[in-house]
């Protein structure tokens, strides 16, 4: 069968003052995103706070990654590799599995860790590949996608990034602002000027990629 495989890892995780904090609010944003967008099979939360579960589209996993990482900020980043491909069941009572999709997904991970230690791409924080045989949707369209919401999300203050959790959640301005303590016309001018709106647009878009 083919899957999207999804790998996730806390950016900075062995250095946390409060390491089961940080483990106890992982549990808790994976279990809203799977509320809102369940996975094929039950996320795993491997040695090392690194994360895995399967989707039914590229969309979806990508999409699943973008929530996750706005529920975790402030107090904590994460990065993701998806990979497209053949997934074989090893175990199903364990949940082992292997194939394609996760080696294109451990070489994401990897892509996206190695991108951030160079001061251009510092904010990386996913990274896609196709199937082996470049089957898939296309890597080249989606990489350019990600760089750029990266990018832009990386360049948030703590506020900004609360007020793109509130509007990707569907809450008016106004209820993010009076959430806020600041006025309407601040998250608006807040939203414009760190491109909000176009990240979520472009989340939305990404998750429909198939």
């Amino acid at each position: 069968m083919f899957r999207a495989a999804l790998i996730g890892d806390l950016v900075g995780s062995r250095d946390a003052a409060d390491r089961q904090a940080l483990h106890t609010r992982l549990s808790r944003a994976l279990a809203a995103v799977q509320q809102q967008l369940p996975s094929l099979d039950p996320p795993v939360i491997q040695a090392g706070d690194e994360v895995q579960c399967s989707y039914a589209t590229v969309g979806e996993a990508l999409h699943a990654g973008f929530l996750l990482r706005i529920l975790l900020a402030p107090e904590a980043d994460i990065r993701f590799g998806v990979g497209w491909g053949r997934v074989e069941v090893l175990d199903a009572q364990r949940r082992t599995q292997d194939g394609p999709a996760w080696w294109q997904a451990r070489a994401a991970i990897d892509t996206v860790e190695a991108r951030a230690q160079h001061p251009g791409t510092r904010y990386a924080r996913f990274c896609y590949r196709s199937a082996p045989d470049g089957s898939g949707p296309t890597e080249a369209a989606v990489e350019a996608a990600l760089l750029c919401r990266d990018h832009l999300m990386g360049s948030l203050d703590t506020r900004s990034m609360r007020i793109l959790g509130g509007l990707v959640a569907g809450r008016s301005k106004t209820e993010i602002g009076r959430a806020e303590k600041i006025s309407t016309s601040a998250v608006s001018q807040r939203t414009q000027r760190d491109g909000l709106d176009v990240i979520v647009a472009a989340s939305a878009m990404l998750r429909e990629v198939r």
